[in-house]
């Protein structure tokens, strides 16, 4: 059943907005240049979605580390629907794209002939318009999911899991924010190494017994959305702190290794010079 979700003001805004955006020197290509997602298996569409994503601060005419870009980028790919990927570059950002985007941020995908901001919107409208092959969390495995692991709270709140378990969402643990807070730490002492471990333990304990992903055996939305953003922690983590998730946590390691070895992860990920340039100024600063 599809999720409802209400609209703020500045969305409706977003939404009303019909700005047409000047096409790509080049759509995106499987092997170089803007790569958009073509597979056989897609009946569908006649015209690839257009989707503003952030370009790379380290290479010219390369996706950048943003990893709500990446979430959506992968939505798409498991959903084997073409795309055109239009580079944005964030710290000059160009007349088209703010009159689509005026608050200047990405993602941003073109459905219905309409600009959806936002990964959560963008995910959630994906689901609905191309349910085939579903990425859903199943109500049974997101009611025991959610009460481990709500770095997922919005994402899954608004796109794939049923309101009753709001509560669960809340209360539990926040892989991305403890990430965060141990990256940005210059103490080694405070606390937030611990609580990060803390967090990827849970996880380590819930796909022991569900996975080899959140949903069980196939990849879900759940996955789409943690992905990227352990993809950010290995690197950040490895370069910043010499860090890296610990060996006693070896169901933790199985599932990074597993879904980032996936072609859909492997052709959207971000380079790990534009993760560690994207990270530099919360560490440094």
């Amino acid at each position: 059943m599809a999720t409802t979700v209400a609209l703020s003001s500045s969305l409706k805004h977003h939404l009303a907005l019909g700005v047409r955006i000047p096409q790509s020197p080049a759509l995106c290509r499987p092997n170089g240049g803007r790569v958009s997602s073509f597979r056989s298996s897609t009946l569908a569409m006649a015209t690839p979605l257009e989707v503003c994503v952030k370009a790379s601060v380290t290479t010219p005419n390369k996706l950048g580390d943003c990893p709500f870009c990446q979430r959506v980028l992968l939505t798409m790919e498991e959903k084997h629907l073409p795309y055109d990927m239009k580079l944005v570059d964030l710290a000059n950002k160009p007349d088209w794209f703010l009159q689509i985007s005026p608050e200047g941020k990405v993602p941003v995908a073109k459905l219905d002939e309409k600009w959806v901001p936002d990964s959560d919107v963008i995910a959630q409208v994906l689901e609905e318009k191309y349910p085939d092959p579903p990425l859903a969390t199943s109500p049974e495995k997101a009611s025991e999911y959610v009460c481990v692991i709500t770095d997922l709270c919005l994402d899954v709140i608004n796109c794939f899991v049923k309101s009753d378990v709001l509560q669960c969402l809340l209360c539990g643990s926040k892989i991305f924010s403890t990430f965060i807070g141990f990256l940005k730490s210059k103490d080694p002492s405070d606390g937030t190494e611990q609580a990060l471990l803390n967090e990827l333990s849970s996880f380590n304990d819930y796909i022991k017994e569900n996975g080899p992903f959140i949903n069980g055996e196939k990849v879900s939305a759940a996955d789409l959305s943690l992905a990227p953003k352990l993809h950010h922690l290995e690197i950040a983590l490895g370069h910043y702190k010499k860090w890296s998730v610990p060996d006693t946590l070896p169901h933790m390691k199985s599932y990074m290794k597993t879904i980032f070895s996936m072609e859909s992860f492997v052709k959207t990920r971000a380079s790990p010079d534009d993760v560690i340039a994207g990270w530099r100024p919360k560490v440094m600063g």
